[in-house]
C-alpha cells in the first residue's frame, strides 16, 4: 500500500510517537567532538544504558562514566513501547517455566524485587512518569484461549501468583467488549507508565550524579587495545576501561552477536482522550494493562489523560535484519489495527486516533534477555528482551555490571544468565523461516489454537518467533 492510512479514524493521526511528542522533553546533551577517556563507557541511552549508568554510580561513586547515544535518550524502543513495566524477567510466566523450570521461582522473586526497586526509585527520586501498579488482564477472544487461561491460572497459583480467572460476564464487568470470552487478572506484577518520562527521569538522575551523556553520537566502531576499549564516533572517540553495550535492536557492535538478534517492527496507535461518557461505556475502572491471548495479539492500556494506546498484532521482519526510520510508518498495519480496535470497542465509533508509529523490537529465539562478555571480560552486553524490557532492563543492567566487575552473584549464577538462545539461520533462510512462522501462527489462531507441524518442530528445537 502506498500513501497514508485509509481508515477514516486515522485521517488526522500524526506520524509521531505519542510519548515523545511532548513539549517537556529534555534538551539534548551535546554530541561528542573530542577524544576522551573514562572508566565505564555505555553505548545506548535507553532503559538498559541509563540504568547501567545510574546503578554503576551507586556501586562506585568515584567511577567516571560516559554514555553515548546515537539519537536522543529514549528515542528508540525505550520511548516507543506500550508502557508496561512488568515484573517478569522471562517474557511471561509460561515462557519462563518452559525454558527455566528449575529456577522459575528464583526468577519470579528477583523480578518482583526488581519491579519494587523501580517503583521505589520513581517515588523516592520524584520521577513524574504516571507510574500505576495496576496489574494486567489477559483476555480471551475465543473459547480455546479461555481454556488455556484457566489452565495457566492453576500453574501460576502454584508458584505464588495472585490471579483471578474471569468468565465472560466477569471479564466484561472489568472492561466491556463484545469480543471477550473470559480473562485472567494478574495482580501486582505489572505497572503502567509513561516510558519516555521514566527514561527522561533516569537521564536526569544520571546527569545529577555526574554521568557524562553525549547524544547524537553514534558509535561506529569498537576496538580492543592493550589496556582499554576504544569506541570511535563520527567526530571523536572514547577510550574506556570497561564497556557496556545497550543497543537493543540496532546492529550489534560485536559481530558475533548478529545471528542472535532479529529486529521485528511493532506498530502502535493512540486515541483522543475519552470523554466521561465514552469511559463509562467501556468501564475499565481498575485501569489494568491488557493483552489478548492469541498467538498474534494486541496490547492496550489507558494513558494518564484517558487515551487508549492500542498496539501489536502485526510483527514485521525486513530482509537482512533491516532497521530503518522509514519502516516506522506502515499504512497497511495501521488500517488493520484501527479496524481491530473498533471491532473490540464498537461503542467508541466516534473516537479518532491522534498518533501512529512503529519501532523495532530486539527479538531473540528464547524471547527474553541474554548476556555475555567479550574482549577478556572488558565488554558486556544485554540483548533480546523481546518487548518486555521496560522492567527487565534494570535487571539486565545489574547483570552487565556484575559481569564487568567479575563478580559471582545470585544473578550471574542463573542458568538464564549463563546460557544464550539459539541463533537464527542466515539469509535468505531467515526471512523464509519468519514468514512461514507468521503464517503458521495466524493459521493456529484461526484453528482453535492448534499448532501445525512447523510450529511443533520449532517448539521442540527451542527456536521460534512471537508477535
Amino acid at each position: 500500500m502506498t500513501g497514508g492510512p485509509r481508515h477514516p479514524a486515522l485521517r488526522d493521526a500524526a506520524p509521531a510517537v505519542f510519548w515523545l511528542d511532548d513539549p517537556g522533553a529534555p534538551r539534548p546533551e551535546p554530541s561528542l567532538e573530542d577524544r576522551i577517556d573514562c572508566d565505564l563507557a555505555i553505548v545506548g541511552a535507553g532503559f538498559t544504558g541509563l540504568w547501567s549508568a545510574l546503578l554503576a554510580r551507586r556501586r562506585n561513586p568515584g567511577l567516571d562514566i560516559v554514555v553515548l547515544e546515537a539519537r536522543r535518550s529514549a528515542a528508540a524502543a525505550s520511548g516507543r513501547n506500550g508502557g508496561f513495566c512488568d515484573a517478569s524477567l522471562t517474557h511471561g510466566f509460561a515462557n519462563g517455566v518452559s525454558r527455566f523450570p528449575a529456577e522459575i521461582d528464583t526468577l519470579d522473586r528477583l523480578g518482583l524485587e526488581n519491579l519494587d526497586a523501580i517503583e521505589s526509585t520513581v517515588r523516592e527520586r520524584d520521577i513524574d512518569c504516571d507510574f500505576e501498579r495496576t496489574g494486567t488482564l489477559d483476555v480471551a477472544t475465543a473459547s480455546w484461549q479461555y481454556a488455556e487461561l484457566v489452565d495457566a491460572a492453576g500453574a501460576m497459583r502454584a508458584h505464588g501468583y495472585r490471579v483471578d480467572t474471569l468468565d465472560e460476564d466477569a471479564m466484561r464487568t472489568q472492561v466491556a467488549s463484545p469480543s471477550y470470552r473470559g480473562g485472567l487478572w494478574t495482580h501486582d506484577r505489572t505497572a503502567i507508565v509513561n516510558p519516555a518520562k521514566l527514561a527522561w527521569g533516569l537521564r536526569r538522575l544520571c546527569l545529577d550524579a555526574g554521568v557524562r551523556i553525549h547524544e547524537d553520537t553514534a558509535v561506529v566502531r569498537l576496538d580492543a587495545e592493550t589496556e582499554r576499549i576504544r569506541l570511535t564516533t563520527p567526530r571523536g572517540s572514547v577510550r574506556a576501561r570497561r564497556v557496556a553495550l545497550a543497543t537493543n535492536a540496532d546492529r550489534p557492535l560485536l559481530a558475533r552477536l548478529r545471528p542472535f538478534i532479529l529486529p521485528v517492527y511493532d506498530y502502535v496507535l493512540v486515541t483522543q482522550p475519552l470523554t466521561a461518557a465514552q469511559l463509562a461505556s467501556i468501564g475499565w475502572a481498575n485501569r489494568q494493562g491488557i493483552s489478548d491471548s492469541g498467538n498474534q495479539f494486541h496490547y492496550y492500556r489507558l494513558t494518564a489523560d484517558s487515551r487508549i494506546l492500542w498496539g501489536g498484532y502485526d510483527a514485521i521482519y525486513h530482509f537482512g535484519n533491516r532497521v530503518d526510520a522509514r519502516l516506522e510508518q506502515r499504512a497497511r498495519t495501521f488500517d488493520k489495527l484501527a479496524a481491530q480496535f473498533f471491532a473490540t470497542f464498537p461503542q467508541l465509533t466516534e473516537l479518532r486516533f491522534t498518533h501512529r508509529w512503529g519501532g523495532a523490537i530486539d527479538t531473540c529465539s528464547r524471547f527474553c534477555a541474554f548476556w555475555g562478555t567479550g574482549h577478556g571480560g572488558r565488554v558486556a552486553y544485554a540483548l533480546g528482551y523481546t518487548g518486555l524490557g521496560v522492567g527487565a532492563s534494570r535487571f539486565g543492567a545489574q547483570v552487565m555490571l556484575d559481569l564487568l566487575e567479575g563478580r559471582r552473584t545470585e544473578r550471574t549464577a542463573l542458568r538464564m544468565v549463563r546460557t544464550r538462545p539459539l541463533p537464527f539461520p542466515p539469509e535468505p533462510l531467515r526471512f523464509g523461516v519468519v514468514q512461514l512462522t507468521r503464517w503458521s501462527l495466524d493459521r493456529a489462531d484461526r484453528n482453535d489454537g492448534h499448532r501445525n507441524l512447523w510450529l511443533r518442530a520449532l517448539d521442540l528445537a527451542g527456536l521460534g518467533f512471537d508477535s
